[in-house]
C-alpha cells in the first residue's frame, strides 16, 4: 500500500488488522468465500457523474478542495499544496487491483469536465470480505446528492463487483455530514471509541457506521420498489 492513501477521506479514520491466509475450500457444508480477484479497468458511469482513476490533468482541480482548510477539518492531514499531490495522484492512479489487505481505489468524482471530488475504497480483510468506504467532496457542490450519487455507486462495485460482504465507514463524529451520508446509505452506527486518536493537537473520537451486502440488496429492492410505484 502506497503511504499516505488512509489520510484523503472523511470516513476514513482507524486501520482495523486486516487478516489473511490461506482458506479452507470448505467449512462443514459451507463453502469458504471465493478469493477476491477485481481489477478496476473501467469508469463507472452514473445519472450524472463519473467514478474513474485519477491522472495528472487532474491536480487542479484536487487541490481546489484539499487545499482548503473546511475540507481537512476532519481528515487526518491538513491542506495540501498543488507540489505535494502530484505524487499522490500518481500513486492513486496506478491503484487497480483489489485482492489483498489494503489494496485500495481513490477514485475521481468527475461532473462534465470537472473533478469535484473522490471516492475511497480499500479492503480491510480479504480473509473476511470486508472493505471500508471513504468520500470527500468540494464545499461548491454540496447540497446536490452527488455525494450520495458517488457512495452508492461505490458500494455496488464493492459488493456486485468486487463481491466484499461487508463495508464500514469510520469517521469523525462532529462530521454531521458524513454522518448523514452514512444514514442516507443505509448504514448502520456499530460503535462509538472515545478519545482513541491524537489527530490536530487534540484527542479525537470514531464512530464507526456498517453495511451488509444483504442489508444493501435488500435496499436497493426497495429503491426500484418505490421507483416503480
Amino acid at each position: 500500500m502506497a503511504p499516505g492513501d488512509l489520510d484523503d477521506v472523511f470516513a476514513s479514520r482507524r486501520l482495523g488488522p486486516g487478516r489473511h491466509g490461506d482458506r479452507a475450500a470448505s467449512v462443514g457444508e459451507v463453502e469458504a468465500p471465493a478469493p477476491l480477484s477485481y481489477v478496476f479497468a473501467s469508469p463507472v458511469a452514473t445519472e450524472r457523474l463519473t467514478l474513474r482513476l485519477m491522472t495528472a490533468d487532474d491536480v487542479n482541480d484536487v487541490a481546489a478542495y484539499q487545499g482548503r482548510e473546511d475540507v481537512c477539518r476532519y481528515l487526518l492531514h491538513g491542506p495540501r499544496s498543488r507540489e505535494e499531490l502530484v505524487p499522490k495522484i500518481a500513486e492513486w492512479g496506478a491503484a487497480t487491483r483489489m485482492t489483498r489487505d489494503h489494496d485500495y481505489l481513490q477514485l475521481a468524482i468527475q461532473l462534465a469536465d470537472r473533478v469535484i471530488g473522490h471516492m475511497f475504497l480499500r479492503i480491510a480483510s480479504a480473509e473476511s470480505l470486508q472493505g471500508e468506504i471513504g468520500w470527500t467532496l468540494h464545499p461548491d457542490f454540496f447540497g446536490n446528492g452527488y455525494a450520495s450519487e458517488a457512495a452508492r455507486a461505490t458500494l455496488r462495485l464493492a459488493f456486485d463487483d468486487i463481491g466484499l460482504r461487508r463495508v464500514r465507514a469510520e469517521l469523525d463524529p462532529r462530521n454531521d455530514a458524513s454522518i448523514a451520508l452514512c444514514v442516507r446509505l443505509g448504514m448502520r452506527h456499530e460503535a462509538s471509541f472515545r478519545q482513541d486518536m491524537w489527530l490536530k493537537g487534540e484527542w479525537a473520537d470514531t464512530g464507526v457506521y456498517a453495511l451488509l451486502v444483504q442489508e444493501w440488496r435488500a435496499g436497493a429492492r426497495d429503491r426500484r420498489a418505490r421507483d416503480r410505484s
